[in-house]
């Protein structure tokens, strides 16, 4: 997958207001300050695309973005046109307990109402051993009965042999509650490692 073109859309506060669902969708999701707005720039090739921040909790809203792609499954240069969302981040953020619930309510709804959502891609802090927040938010999705993958972010700022162990630290983790592992992807925004594999998978769907 090449993507040709992408455009920051709307930021909704709660599920009814996103765009109407006549794309296949993406979001993307991890706990606070876990690179999700790199990641995203760098999988779209835009580095102002999606908002970084130093300060956890900066995204509170739905935010969409539309993406016009060609495929690299099929001969002809078919262009595909769906959304990437970028959702609040769960765990710490410095917030009223009322705000984080909203936040909370709000991707609930999102997450299990969202009629074209296809797949999540959870993000992972590569750089530290399995949280519990984490493996909690996934067993959540489970019982909602979500699809999604895993994406390890920031792979670049430890050292390899540290990384390949917290990933597979966390792993063996999921292994104690859940009969098959999804499809992960080790990255670094700033080596653009992960990137094609991560479009491939979206390729994939797009094409089924």
């Amino acid at each position: 997958m090449v993507i040709k073109f992408a455009k920051y859309i709307i930021s909704s506060p709660t599920f009814d207001k996103c765009p109407l669902p006549d794309k296949t969708e993406y979001a993307f999701i991890g706990r606070s300050n876990v690179g999700k707005s790199s990641l995203i720039n760098m999988l779209c090739g835009m580095e102002k695309l999606a908002k970084t921040s130093a300060s956890p909790g900066k995204t509170q809203l739905i935010n969409h973005f539309e993406i016009y792609s060609t495929s690299t499954h099929t001969k002809a240069d078919k262009q595909d046109h769906w959304y990437l969302v970028d959702l609040p981040g769960y765990g710490f953020a410095k917030v009223s307990q009322s705000s984080r619930r909203r936040w909370e309510q709000m991707i609930e709804n999102y997450l299990r109402k969202r009629e074209n959502l296809s797949l999540v891609f959870v993000l992972i802090d590569a750089r530290h051993t399995p949280q519990k927040i984490d493996l909690a938010f996934l067993e959540q999705l489970k019982a909602w009965q979500i699809p999604f993958a895993l994406i390890f972010t920031k792979s670049d700022k430890e050292k390899q042999a540290i990384v390949s162990k917290n990933v597979k630290s966390f792993l063996e983790a999921m292994k104690k509650t859940w009969q098959f592992l999804p499809q992960h992807f080790v990255t670094s925004a700033v080596k653009k490692l992960g990137k094609d594999k991560i479009l491939a998978l979206i390729d994939e769907i797009n094409t089924q």
